[in-house]
Formats: C-alpha cells, sequence, structure tokens
C-alpha cells in the first residue's frame, strides 16, 4: 500500500469514455451503474459527485474496490447498430481513496476556483443558487467538479477530496513508471492500464491480469461483483 494514511472504507470512482462517440460514452454510464448496484448489495452508502464520479462508502470498500482501476473494453452490438456487427469499446474507471488534509498539502494560492448552478438531477432548488463546483489545481492542470450538495461549502469540501485523491493517483502513477520492471504486481489507478474485456455475445468477463474468465456477464454487469473482486484481492495475484 501507500505510506499515505487513507480511509480504507471510502472509495472515489470516476468514469470517462474512451474513443468511439456514444457507444463508449453509454459504456462509462454502464460501469458506472454496475458499480452503484455492487455496492448495493454490499449495503454500502453512494452519492453522486459529479455526472462521471461517485463516492462509495462502507466497511472496506477502497480496499475492495482498488483494483478495479483501469481500462475496461466491451464487445457488443450497439443498439444504435443496424448491421448487427460488434463494436469494441472502451471506458477508464479511477478509484481514489479519501485521504485527509493533513497528508497532502495543497496551497490555496495554486486552486482556481468557480461556481455555477447546478442542472438536473437535483431539483429545481438547487438550480437556483450557485452551489457547484469546478476547481482546478493550477501546477497539475487537474480539474474536478462537485455538484452533489446544495450547499457550496459542503461542495468544496467534496471537491478538495477530489483533487487529493487524483494527486494521489498521479503519485501512484509516477511509481508504477519507475517500477514497471516489477509487473509481477496489480497496478493500481492506472487508467492506461486494459484490465477487463466484457464480451457479450460469449456471455463472458475476462480479468486479463490473472488470465481468468467468468461465464456471467449479465450477473456480473448487474452488479454481482463479488467473485471478481475476491478473486483479484485473493492470493492469486502473484
Amino acid at each position: 500500500m501507500n505510506e499515505l494514511t487513507m480511509n480504507q472504507d471510502v472509495a472515489i470512482l470516476e468514469f470517462r469514455p474512451g474513443p468511439g462517440g456514444d457507444e463508449a460514452r453509454i459504456w462509462a454510464g454502464d460501469l458506472m451503474r454496475m458499480y452503484l448496484r455492487y455496492a448495493g448489495l454490499q449495503g454500502w452508502k453512494t452519492e453522486q459527485i459529479s455526472d462521471n464520479s461517485i463516492r462509495i462508502r462502507g466497511p472496506q470498500a477502497f480496499t475492495k474496490l482498488q483494483y478495479e482501476a483501469g481500462t475496461h473494453r466491451v464487445q457488443r452490438v450497439p443498439t444504435t447498430e443496424r448491421q448487427g456487427r460488434i463494436h469494441t469499446s472502451t471506458a477508464t474507471v479511477a478509484v481514489l481513496p479519501e485521504i485527509p488534509e493533513t497528508e497532502i498539502v495543497i496551497r490555496p494560492e495554486d486552486l482556481e476556483w468557480d461556481f455555477y448552478r447546478s442542472g438536473g438531477k437535483g431539483g429545481q432548488n438547487v438550480n437556483k443558487v450557485s452551489s457547484a463546483v469546478r476547481l482546478r489545481h493550477k501546477p497539475t492542470g487537474i480539474i474536478v467538479t462537485a455538484q452533489t450538495e446544495r450547499d457550496q461549502f459542503q461542495n468544496r469540501q467534496m471537491a478538495m477530496s477530489l483533487l487529493r485523491g487524483k494527486l494521489w493517483e498521479q503519485e501512484e502513477i509516477k511509481k508504477s513508471q519507475m517500477l514497471s520492471e516489477q509487473r509481477s504486481i496489480i497496478g493500481r489507478g492506472m487508467r492506461a492500464e486494459k484490465i477487463r474485456t466484457y464480451n457479450y455475445p460469449q456471455n463472458r468477463v475476462t480479468d486479463h491480469r490473472i488470465g481468468k474468465s467468468w461465464h456471467t456477464l449479465e450477473d456480473i454487469v448487474n452488479g454481482r461483483l463479488q467473485n471478481v473482486t475476491e478473486a483479484l484481492s485473493s492470493g492469486s495475484l502473484g
């Protein structure tokens, strides 16, 4: 693990569509729904931070979800495909920990804040006030948004928590590049690493890191990830 103190019971998941237009965007949304359902089956609490990120809180949530980080590939016939051709699309998942503000020092002068009205999901009251937050970290160019709360102060806190997680992720990527020859361990937070393929025609989910497949694709996509996460966190990682 990392030397930093982190809350093992909180995981922040961020979803980004890869190349491929609408189908990649739909796939990113499908992945978000999969993890929300998995969290529900675990009895964990979830909240939407922004359009593409969620926060999950529950016993060992980060411990169990940390190996979900990376590129997830789907092979299926999109609903918009008239010829019945199978398309391959990808989306990346980042799994970020909640790190106390005492662990990562962020200088106020390095931050650029922007406040705007949250749209849609929160109802009319949300839209009346500029409570949503967009935060840019000048030294790294990292941008985060938070619009889960009606209160601007809470959204500011959420944005700072998300920024600390992203700065942690950046350091993890640097470390993995420095230790790239030691590939016997699974990378965490490595968005570029293609970790899993979901093949709909063959009803198969394959995790490429451990070379294991499950022929229960629909169950897995509907949140029944227990067998997958247990296989990754067991001693089979090498």
